[in-house]
């Protein structure tokens, strides 16, 4: 038996994407900057995307600029929000349990003369809003929040948060890296005070190596690629139109009877975390229900380093990812596991189970079955 359980890493595109990435690659494979009948035929599929997108979100289509994926959207909300409103001040909020894609951008951005907080998260993995507030200054032209931990699975308060940041100072740009929540959510852009909202295509059944940008139409953002103008010169080349075609197939596959999707995720994920109590030394990270996201579950195992049991999985046909860094992102700010109280003995010996759509609960009871004969054995091995 196979058991995929990486999905907050990439996932299983549903047939109705692989069918339309086809058909635009093998038939209507023209470029939408064409003007004969073959550009239009692409242009098409751009236009279809960008309107199921927006209606998702219940925002504009002219919002949705698309991008390569989450890491290009996260770049072009900081660096081209900082640097087109950076007249106005050069302080940006964020977190310490942020993706790479947003740490390291941050960086970049301290680089260029920007100063970055980043605010530490509680045992739940949630920020503190009094911190948030006494962060804010008249300098502070964005902060950026990850809607769904990548690690734990824990939920920001993104509407708490808006509000905060938006009764201090209006014009305060929010980006909320949706990455790992949409899809899994109903996210109201204009209703929950978000600004700017990253997305990757392949987190939620789509295609890897497109996504989206939305860009609330009064927010300052400069385009990070320039050239032919393309998207309304925000995001400058040809387009994907594979991908966006998929990406909005996924997006309309994914949203359609999205109660009962999330119902089914949060299913798994709390049979899961009933199952691995069962086995010995193990201690979940992950909220149980509807504290946490559906799809994600961190745990720790006792006395076992997370890349060999990792790899021993492998061996067994069950795919996870490792929890080991921690997402300390830099020295002296603790990241995710830290923040949360993990122990640090157990900070390398931490995976991430992720779930998505076509996983079963016969997955789940072999994974555990596998886990109960391998951890003995393993912790024998590393003892001896």
């Amino acid at each position: 038996m196979e058991a995929y359980f990486d999905n907050s890493a990439t996932t299983r595109v549903f047939d109705s994407v692989k069918e339309i990435v086809i058909k635009t690659m093998t038939e209507d494979y023209g470029n939408a900057a064409s003007k004969h009948k073959k550009g239009v035929e692409a242009e098409r599929y751009i236009r279809e995307a960008r309107s199921i997108i927006a209606k998702s979100l219940k925002v504009q289509e002219k919002e949705i600029v698309f991008t390569s994926g989450g890491s290009e959207s996260n770049n072009m909300a900081l660096i081209g929000g900082a640097m087109a409103n950076r007249r106005r001040g050069r302080h940006i909020i964020s977190t310490n349990v942020e993706h790479s894609s947003v740490y390291n951008t941050l960086e970049f951005l301290r680089d260029q003369g920007f100063e970055i907080t980043y605010l530490p998260v509680d045992g739940q993995g949630h920020i503190s809003l009094s911190q948030l507030r006494e962060s804010l200054r008249q300098e502070t032209i964005l902060v950026s929040v990850m809607y769904v931990n990548n690690e734990v699975g824990s939920v920001e308060p993104v509407e708490e948060i808006a509000k905060i940041i938006k009764g201090y100072q209006p014009e305060i740009l929010f980006h909320v890296d949706g990455i790992q929540a949409y899809g899994k959510y109903e996210i109201r852009p204009k209703r929950q005070g978000i600004d700017l909202l990253s997305v990757s295509g392949h987190k939620l059944h789509g295609p890897k190596g497109v996504g989206f940008l939305y860009i609330h139409e009064k927010a300052k953002v400069k385009p990070l690629i320039y050239g032919g103008g393309q998207q309304k010169g925000m995001r400058s080349g040809t387009e994907n139109v594979p991908g966006v075609a998929g990406l909005g197939a996924a997006v309309q596959e994914i949203y359609k009877n999205h109660r009962d999707k999330t119902d089914y995720l949060y299913g798994l994920k709390d049979y899961f975390i009933e199952r691995i109590r069962e086995v010995e030394g193990c201690v979940v990270n992950s909220q149980p229900g509807r504290d946490s996201a559906p799809q994600i579950v961190s745990v720790s195992f006792e006395g076992i380093r997370s890349e060999v049991l990792l790899h021993a999985l492998e061996d067994k046909g069950i795919y996870v990812s490792s929890g080991s860094a921690c997402s300390s992102n830099h020295p002296g700010i603790s990241g995710t596991l830290k923040g949360i109280g993990v122990k640090p003995e157990l900070l390398d010996a931490t995976l991430r189970f992720s779930f998505g759509l076509f996983n079963k609960k016969e997955e789940i009871d072999y994974a555990i079955q596998v886990l109960k004969e391998l951890l003995p054995m393993l912790r024998r091995f590393r003892r001896g």
